[in-house]
């Protein structure tokens, strides 16, 4: 046993035998996790779902529906939380993403599981590559080269998500105003609220494909039978934008009073359109703050050179002739 602890201290460093154990436990928990994962479906629980929906299948049709199945449903209670309002909260933000498939929770956190492993295999192989031979390495230097890629690939997707979700609602809200124009021109020329969506979400495209998904959407969804009022609501989750949330309010106001759409429109497009200048006009007064820190740091150094340069020059002369 001392031989072998030997052996590990001098070619892994000080920490050689923790390295190996940690490696060794690392393989083991991947090679039983997809055992420990995997659980049987109750055969009583499967023919209650299927007389539930009210299908009988032969054992030759499910073996060939059980193949297009998702690879990951066995992993379900595993990869999607078990809190109803953690799962609504990731889903809610996964959709105004843009994911909005039934398994997009599942990958989400599939892939924050699998980019974390990932990690911290790398930091291993790159630590007993390329710093197993330093003497000065301490216990936390070592922790944070070997768990650091893990938690920085655990944290990509997360990242990714944000990123993605922050620049729809960002192109939202800037063609939100025009599609607000156009669809006023739709309905002031006859079109109903349903047409000028569909009239809307064709045009605007090509510019604003995110803003065009969701009144597509829209449209299919009430040409589904679902209750108008619903499926706006629905769309001003999906959004995340508060100027989407309130043209929504907008329309179910009218609807329940009675009153013009195209009337509330009008009023609720020429807002939109001065906020937008607003929002212009924002951006443009903090320009100048932001560009003094970079002026003072591009125009000072050069003068001060310039100023006290010559100066300076002449100080060291005298004193060097002295």
């Amino acid at each position: 046993m001392e031989q072998i602890n030997d052996l590990l201290t001098g070619s892994l460093g000080e920490f050689g035998p923790l390295i190996v154990v940690g490696s060794l436990g690392l393989l083991m928990i991947l090679a039983t996790l997809p055992i420990l994962l995997k659980q049987q479906k109750d055969p009583l629980e499967k023919l209650r779902q299927e007389n539930e929906r009210g299908v009988v299948m032969s054992p030759g049709q499910r073996l060939r529906t059980g193949s297009s199945k998702d690879k990951l449903e066995k992993y379900k209670e595993f990869l999607e939380p078990k809190d109803e309002k953690e799962y609504s909260a990731v889903r809610q933000k996964l959709m105004q993403a843009g994911y909005r498939s039934r398994n997009s929770v599942r990958y989400y956190h599939f892939a924050q599981f699998a980019l974390g492993i990932a990690g911290i295999a790398i930091g291993v192989i790159y630590y007993l590559l390329f710093l197993s031979d330093a003497d000065d390495m301490s216990t936390q230097q070592t922790l944070v080269y070997i768990l650091g890629p893990g938690v920085v690939g655990y944290m990509a997707p997360k990242y990714w998500v944000t990123k993605r979700q922050q620049e729809r609602q960002t192109q939202i809200q800037e063609g939100f105003p025009d599609a607000l124009d156009m669809m006023l021109v739709c309905i002031e020329a006859g079109q109903s609220l349903d047409q000028s969506i569909i009239r809307v979400a064709h045009e605007i495209r090509p510019s604003f494909p995110a803003l065009a998904d969701e009144f597509e959407m829209v449209s299919f969804e009430i040409k589904a039978g679902k209750d108008k009022s619903t499926v706006l609501r629905d769309m001003g989750e999906r959004c995340g934008v508060q100027d989407v949330s309130s043209f929504v309010t907008v329309l179910i106001q009218s609807a329940t009073f009675g009153t013009s759409i195209a009337d509330a429109l009008r009023v609720y497009a020429s807002e939109m359109r001065d906020k937008r200048v607003m929002r212009a006009e924002e951006k443009a007064n903090k320009l100048p703050t932001k560009m003094t820190l970079v002026t003072m740091t591009l125009t000072v150094p050069p003068l001060l050179i310039i100023l006290v340069g010559p100066s300076a020059h002449g100080i060291t002369q005298i004193g060097a002739a002295r």
